[in-house]
């Protein structure tokens, strides 16, 4: 994002924290609870949102050299993504042609070949199979025939994607959109250093635990003794981009902006900067860490998910304009920082809030909404004017399933 437009934004926020106001959709909408607990629903969500739909998979940072890959199998496919021996990133079935054995059950490394565990047949990084073992017993193969299969993928603005089906295509400009598009080019996510990932599985919803990317109401309540202490609740900047969003939280930092010339501005400094990117994935710039969160539904479970996390060290995010000395936090004082000082997280902080808030306090509740949904006693759930990111995704979301859009509430 440019200067002049992290500027304006954060002028916006200022006014909102001043007028005591947030973004507003206009009007409350009814969430059927079906939507969390329906079989039949999840199947469609799976073979519309998962199977049929390119699914961002990691950054490219996971992949920062010639012979580094890593795996996946979150989308019912062993898939290999590897950085061939020219810099080439390509996303492969991760099965030997010969008896379909998974080649690596590593989850990351660096290797130029992958040998099968089960009788040695041998491919190079970029899916070529270079040999098999005692070719004469085995018999006569054509080669050029039995390379790995590789599925479409597509590198850009720093996004690792593939798409699960063989026939599948991928336009990353047309996915995003161009405004989107520029604006995660801006940030450079190319250019950040991979630090780690972990993963929560709770009883929920996938789409419940996207639900809790989209709205800082709770701040206050659920999260009173911690992040309310950081962040101000109830004020929110948002903007769609299709059927992507971005939300913009400021933090309690921002008040000391209003003293410093508008040079030193830095959103991420001052702000938490979320896209969410349909239909998974949340993408969270907090000062010169990135984490990036994808969420799966479990397929044999429609009241499961799991949630995988990476992170990333962005220190050229931002690194042009702040100059304001920084309280450097770690897991034990995060909550407790001096925010008239520029808040700097880094991966421990980063894993503390997730741990403390995502995990303990969020998805927690989470597993109390999705029991309400699953009692069969709750027929929907509200979103109200000041969560315009929930009606957003969940409309379009509908749409993609040619469900009808959501019932507008009205009192009385």
């Amino acid at each position: 994002m440019k200067q002049d437009q992290q500027i304006e934004l954060m002028q916006y926020m200022l006014k909102m924290i001043d007028d005591d106001s947030t973004e507003d959709a206009g009007q409350l909408l009814k969430n059927p609870t079906s939507s969390y607990v329906c079989k039949d629903l999840a199947e469609r969500e799976w073979t519309t949102f998962f199977e049929n739909h390119p699914q961002v998979i990691g950054l490219s940072a996971e992949l920062p050299e010639p012979g580094s890959f890593i795996t996946n199998s979150d989308l019912g496919i062993p898939i290999l993504a590897t950085r061939d021996k020219d810099g080439v990133f390509h996303t492969f079935v991760n099965a030997c042609r010969h008896r379909g054995a998974v080649l690596t059950e590593a989850e990351s490394g660096k290797q130029h070949r992958f040998a099968c565990p089960f009788h040695a047949w041998t491919y190079a990084s970029d899916g070529q199979l270079l040999g098999i073992r005692e070719p004469k017993k085995f018999g006569e193969l054509e080669k050029n025939c039995h390379h790995l299969i590789e599925l479409p993928s597509a590198e850009k603005y720093g996004l690792l994607v593939v798409h699960p089906q063989l026939d599948g295509t991928i336009d990353m400009d047309e996915l995003l959109g161009a405004e989107l598009a520029e604006q995660l080019g801006d940030w450079k996510l190319g250019q950040t250093t991979y630090l780690g990932k972990s993963s929560l599985e709770r009883n929920l919803n996938w789409k419940i635990a996207n639900d809790t990317f989209g709205e800082n109401y709770h701040f206050h309540t659920l999260h009173g003794k911690r992040l309310n202490n950081l962040f101000y609740g109830d004020a929110t900047a948002y903007s769609e981009y299709g059927r992507h969003h971005r939300l913009t939280l400021p933090s309690r930092y921002i008040d000391v902006l209003r003293e410093r010339p508008k040079k030193q501005w830095n959103v991420t400094d001052a702000c938490v900067v979320v896209y969410y990117l349909f239909p998974n994935v949340q993408i969270v710039l907090a000062n010169r860490v990135v984490s990036v969160f994808r969420i799966y539904p479990s397929r044999t479970e429609v009241g499961r998910s799991t949630t995988r996390i990476s992170y990333f060290e962005a220190q050229h995010i931002g690194s042009e304009f702040a100059d304001a000395p920084a309280a450097k936090l770690d897991g034990d004082n995060v909550y407790d920082a001096n925010v008239v000082e520029r808040l700097e997280f880094n991966l421990e902080t980063q894993i503390e809030i997730i741990n403390s808030t995502l995990d303990e306090e969020d998805y927690y509740m989470g597993e109390k909404s999705q029991e309400a949904a699953a009692s069969g006693k709750v027929e929907h759930f509200i979103f109200g004017r000041n969560e315009p990111a929930l009606q957003h995704f969940h409309n379009n979301y509908r749409a993609a399933l040619e469900l009808p859009p959501l019932e507008a509430y009205r009192a009385g």
